[in-house]
């Protein structure tokens, strides 16, 4: 679609806008990146899109010593170097108005004693309910400590009908392996229901792949075909430009397979492979996530070396920056073995996907920021217009773009105008930026309008994180039985490494080039 196409401008009004509770949201690490840069922004410009109930409260808890006027004069700062709609003064202060601070660390009683006290006197000003939001912006070493300051400061209760509901976001990583994250989903479900807990992911909610089932299920001409009798194979995609910065020690314990597969891509797979669901009732789209997650075939000790492919970034440039090589990073291990690439061959073993590869690949310090799920079709017949076996015709795909420019696209074959019967790829296109009449909410945007209604279709279940780790810890397991000291390097700014191309260029296949 053409940028010069008329914009369709639809009114919030028109949309499907799910009913908001008035409440409180109490953000742990209130003094953090995350708040100042993704969660205030984000409460913000659901202020100006007029999706925030009229009374709310939001209280930050942090160690940082602080007043309620310092912590929204932090908080401005942060809305105008990151909100996706312009500082507004008039709305800010009324904004502001609902901010408020509280100090302590998460490890003492008597942070909880005040947070209370204070919940209540602000709720009482504000004449809210008394429903609240935790949201735990910290370590999860310290999850079971303010699970269990919550509960005895009588903060934590269980659900009852007509009741002033509680709600808690854990945000990733939700663990680091199997064990680790049954822990952690052991001590939030001990002090809360497994309805109260929203899991965080926030690729969740990002535009595209909230399309993505709206793309297979509202459209006739995809569903029929959605299968291994049209399909060639799937590449999901996350590329990041940036090298590991200020997160090294925290993805030195990480790397990229538990940074990013264990939970953004496996849930882009679901989406990709998952059944269609009867309903948008959350637990059946999480039930029909789940199928997908069962039928993953397990990659073993034996299966490492033929379908995974780790690397590590080594100095190179990016954009015009240095970057130093990983092992070269501030706060990282000279002799580390951690991946800051990963590409994956996997399959969903049921009736619709059988034979059908789906590859992964993500990795930081490559040349492009971009992110998107590619669906290949498989080759028409040699024949007609694909005669000629050394030049075959393309093959059909759809792209959906999730970053930096969400929307897809369809390549298609069509004639060239002129005399001769010639042909080539043409790439039918889609835009939000140029169709619609307003940019698309930021992903944390939704997610917290979600949580504020009590939808949970776009946060992952126990089952589906315990699922995705015993299948990520087996790849941990095989790597280890690998014991490899040093991992194949590929330069800051390039691709990727030439082991990632070897490992789908052997199935006969290329990677797409972002």
């Amino acid at each position: 679609m053409s940028s010069n196409r008329p914009r369709i401008d639809i009114s919030p009004s028109e949309e499907t806008i799910p009913p908001v509770q008035r409440c409180t949201l109490i953000i742990f690490g209130g003094s953090g990146d995350l708040a100042r840069r993704r969660l205030i922004p984000a409460l913000y410009n659901l202020l100006l899109d007029g999706l925030l109930p009229p009374n709310f409260a939001v209280i930050g808890l942090g160690r940082t010593v602080m007043t309620d006027e310092e912590f929204r004069a932090t908080l401005r700062d942060g809305v105008v170097a990151h909100s996706r709609q312009a500082l507004a003064d008039d709305k800010w202060q009324n904004f502001a108005e609902h901010l408020f601070y509280v100090s302590g660390g998460n490890d003492d009683p008597n942070t909880y004693v005040r947070l209370k006290s204070r919940t209540e006197e602000v709720e009482r000003n504000l004449q809210l309910p008394g429903n609240r939001i935790f949201y735990l912006s910290i370590p999860p070493s310290s999850f079971g400590s303010v699970c269990e300051g919550l509960e005895q400061a009588g903060l934590a209760v269980k659900p009852e009908a007509h009741a002033p509901y509680a709600r808690i976001i854990v945000e990733k990583p939700v663990g680091r392996d199997l064990a680790s994250a049954q822990a952690i989903n052991a001590v939030t479900g001990r002090v809360f229901d497994e309805s109260q807990i929203f899991r965080i992911d926030h690729y969740l909610g990002k535009e595209t792949v909230q399309n993505l089932m709206v793309v297979r299920f509202a459209n006739s001409i995809f569903e029929p075909i959605w299968n291994h009798k049209y399909i060639d194979h799937v590449q999901i995609t996350v590329s990041e430009a940036e090298g590991v910065g200020t997160r090294a020690g925290y993805y030195e314990e990480a790397g990229a397979l538990r940074d990013m597969v264990q939970n953004h891509m496996l849930q882009l797979l679901c989406l990709v492979a998952m059944e269609p669901p009867y309903s948008l009732d959350p637990d059946v789209v999480r039930n029909a996530k789940m199928e997908v997650l069962r039928c993953l075939r397990p990659i073993t000790d034996q299966d490492v070396e033929q379908v995974t492919v780790r690397a590590q970034y080594s100095e190179g440039t990016a954009h015009g920056k240095p970057i130093p090589g990983y092992r070269g990073e501030k706060g990282i291990h000279p002799d580390s073995t951690t991946e800051t690439y990963v590409a994956l061959k996997c399959f969903v073993e049921n009736w619709r996907w059988a034979g059908v590869p789906f590859y992964l690949r993500t990795g930081k310090a490559l040349a492009n920021r971009a992110s998107e799920v590619a669906v290949q079709f498989k080759d028409i017949p040699h024949i007609l217009f694909n005669a000629n076996t050394q030049q075959p015709q393309p093959p059909n795909v759809l792209a959906l773009r999730i970053q930096p420019e969400e929307g897809l696209s369809l390549r298609i074959v069509s004639r060239v105008p002129g005399t001769r019967a010639q042909t080539h790829p043409v790439e039918m296109d889609f835009q939000y930026s140029d169709v619609f009449g307003r940019p698309s909410p930021e992903a944390y945007e939704r997610l917290l309008l979600d949580v504020m209604a009590g939808d949970a279709s776009r946060f992952m279940r126990r089952d589906a994180v315990e699922a995705s780790w015993a299948w990520i810890t087996k790849i941990l397991d095989g790597w280890r039985q690998q014991g490899l000291r040093w991992l194949p390097a590929y330069q800051a700014g390039s691709c990727g490494p030439v082991e990632a191309d070897r490992l789908i260029e052997k199935d006969g296949r290329t990677w797409r080039t972002l």
